[in-house]
């Protein structure tokens, strides 16, 4: 691919993800809902670990999100999700969160 087109499809140093298909979609919300709430509480809004609402997460940004998910959190109970979630879908499960969809 040309670098022009590349740089078109980044914005702000950042590329854009590729959204999940419906059907994987469903499946990381189940896993949020039944796996990630045993630590940050059934709603979401926290628990052992910290709420995951929208108003919680505003103030941070999407990187840091992005590598806590990737890579979890050593010396805490937060895993890494590298092997269960593409980086494609780790992007959007941040996005989802954040906006609270």
């Amino acid at each position: 691919m040309k670098k022009s087109l590349l740089l078109l499809l980044c914005i702000s140093s950042s590329c854009l993800a590729a959204e999940p298909l419906a059907e994987r979609q469903i499946e990381i919300r189940a896993l949020v809902q039944n796996t990630c709430g045993g630590c940050h509480g059934v709603g979401l809004d926290g628990g052992m670990g910290p709420s995951l609402k929208p108003e919680a997460l505003a103030s941070k940004a999407d990187d840091l999100l992005i590598t806590t998910i990737t890579n979890g959190r050593k010396g805490t109970a937060m895993p890494s999700w590298k092997a269960t979630f593409n980086a494609d879908e780790i992007a959007w499960l941040v996005s989802t969160l954040k906006s609270g969809k």
